[in-house]
């Protein structure tokens, strides 16, 4: 993870494209400069970080669903929960499952858990859409990164 550039997956342990279905993992840094600030001697990661991990991992998800061959926007958050306190070294699991691929938009379910205990939750949103210009290829280079196999040539439909 690095938190201030909002890179979050570490790496991909699991994809089922078939079961629409992705496993990931993240470690939070020991330091970063977003404990700083939150919270100065108690460091905690935001909970917008951890609905991005979610997104991220969701994001993957449809990247690889789609072949890449569009880019999925993150439009909705719901039902998002908080369940406990996430600091700096915590080793998280990360799981999302699609649930509707149509029409332009993807919806997924993703959790966090850290040690088998559950973290945080949420339903999330996305807008399907073409790539934006130069967006392409800096995308396929983080998923290979992380471990993300791309079996589709650019612009290929699965």
């Amino acid at each position: 993870m690095r938190l201030e550039y909002f890179e979050m997956i570490d790496s991909v342990v699991h994809l089922d494209r078939e079961a629409g279905r992705i496993e990931a993992l993240a470690r939070v840094p020991d330091a970063s400069p977003v404990f700083e600030g939150h919270f100065p001697g108690h460091p905690l990661v935001p909970g917008v970080l951890l609905t991005e991990t979610m997104a991220q991992a969701s994001g993957y998800l449809v990247l690889a669903h789609l072949g890449f061959a569009q880019m999925p926007f993150l439009m909705a958050v719901d039902k998002a929960r908080f369940r406990s306190f996430v600091g700096p070294g915590a080793e998280l699991a990360i799981e999302a499952s699609l649930v509707h691929d149509g029409s332009g938009y993807a919806v997924t379910k993703a959790a966090i858990r850290h040690a088998g205990k559950p973290l945080a939750d949420a339903e999330l949103r996305f807008r399907t859409m073409p790539f934006p210009a130069g967006l392409d290829a800096p995308m396929r280079e983080r998923a290979r990164r992380i471990g993300l196999a791309i079996e589709a040539e650019p612009g290929a439909l699965p």
